[in-house]
């Protein structure tokens, strides 16, 4: 699985990673989590506000910082 936190490194790119990383971590799954900061990286999957979170390639969620709970959820799909 694959994990991309796209944005700039703003506070809540960053903590959308921390929350992806503890998402991973408690459901003890192998994941790749990667930030995605180059802005034509970002607009080549659509995303025009961020931070946004793609999972395998598919967008999940733009402009707004999920919970380690809603991450679970969509990561455990």
């Amino acid at each position: 699985m694959k994990i991309e936190v796209l944005g700039m490194g703003c506070p809540k790119c960053k903590q959308l990673i921390v929350n992806a990383e503890g998402a991973v971590k408690e459901l003890n799954i192998q994941a790749e989590i990667s930030k995605v900061t180059d802005i034509d990286k970002i607009t080549e999957y659509g995303v025009m506000m961020t931070p946004a979170l793609a999972v395998d390639g598919v967008v999940v969620s733009v402009g707004k910082v999920l919970s380690k709970n809603e991450i679970k959820k969509i990561i455990s799909k």
